[in-house]
């Protein structure tokens, strides 16, 4: 590898430090680095091209961003979790020093995880999309501020589906069928499935079972009633979204690598591990 991105959450003094850490060691091998706080991604993004590899230090949030700068560039991501669950992550802190020899020698395997791509319409559920954003866990319609119920027509593959007088709704993920979603109910997918859920968020005399949706399917989310609502994108991507506004989600043809060190595991006992606080 000649060229490594380092991402760092910018609110941990132990990331910083380790991220500082990162660029001297890969520095002193005589491979070119940049270095940026998570937090600015768009201004990695514009730096990412001919990157290698995306190192992020921090968890799994640090990873949603880093996720945004590695499509631009095509590079994989290993991340070195200082978070509290660290699911997508793949190094502790004491082992990076040790384990990143041979990630950057070409050892290692690539986990390949899909996204969702979202187009909006705020002005009417027949106009054109006006903006387009890549989520690697889910794309949520949510109530803001105002503790009201918010009212969201629901349409799969151009049908009427259902109305939710709701918290909110969200579409995720295999990735992301392990963050809100599954604290809504929702399911657990493996996470390189090819589906993604359909989950309401605590609905009002309706019914509150989630779906999971085939990869092709193309899910509707339009906002009704007289309470606006705001669009997240991965948690980090917060938009207003007006009454008539619309949100077209499907699976993208994009994806999101990861360059993996340890032997594969099984999925399911790692899962277990880690919702019972175990690493």
């Amino acid at each position: 590898m000649k060229k490594v991105g380092i991402l760092y959450h910018p609110l941990k003094e132990a990331a910083i430090a380790l991220g500082r850490d990162l660029e001297s060691f890969l520095g002193g091998r005589g491979i070119s680095t940049w270095i940026s706080s998570s937090w600015e991604w768009q201004v990695a993004r514009d730096r990412a091209a001919g990157t290698d590899l995306i190192l992020t230090v921090g968890g799994d949030g640090t990873i949603l961003r880093a996720a945004q700068v590695a499509m631009a560039s095509d590079a994989p991501v290993t991340g070195v979790n200082l978070g509290r669950l660290g699911f997508m992550t793949e190094l502790s802190t004491e082992e990076v020093m040790e384990k990143l020899p041979a990630l950057l020698s070409g050892e290692g395997w690539i986990d390949e995880r899909c996204l969702l791509e979202a187009e909006i319409s705020p002005t009417g559920v027949d106009a054109e999309p006006t903006e387009r954003f890549f989520a690697l866990n889910d794309v949520v319609v949510a109530r803001g501020a105002v503790v009201r119920l918010i009212t969201v027509d629901v349409s799969i593959n151009g049908a009427w589906f259902a109305t939710y007088r709701a918290d909110g709704v969200i579409t995720a993920t295999a990735t992301g069928s392990t963050g809100y979603s599954l604290a809504a109910g929702g399911p657990i997918l493996h996470p390189r499935a090819e589906e993604f859920l359909l989950v309401p968020v605590v609905p009002h005399l309706a019914s509150a079972y989630p779906l999971v949706l085939p990869q092709g399917t193309v899910t509707g989310l339009c906002l009704s009633g007289t309470n606006p609502a705001m669009l997240s994108i991965d948690g980090h991507m917060n938009l207003p979204m007006p009454i008539g506004a619309k949100v077209t989600v499907r699976r993208s043809r994009k994806t999101v690598r990861f360059l993996r060190i340890h032997p594969e595991t099984s999925f399911y006992t790692t899962l277990e591990n880690r919702l019972r606080g175990k690493q």
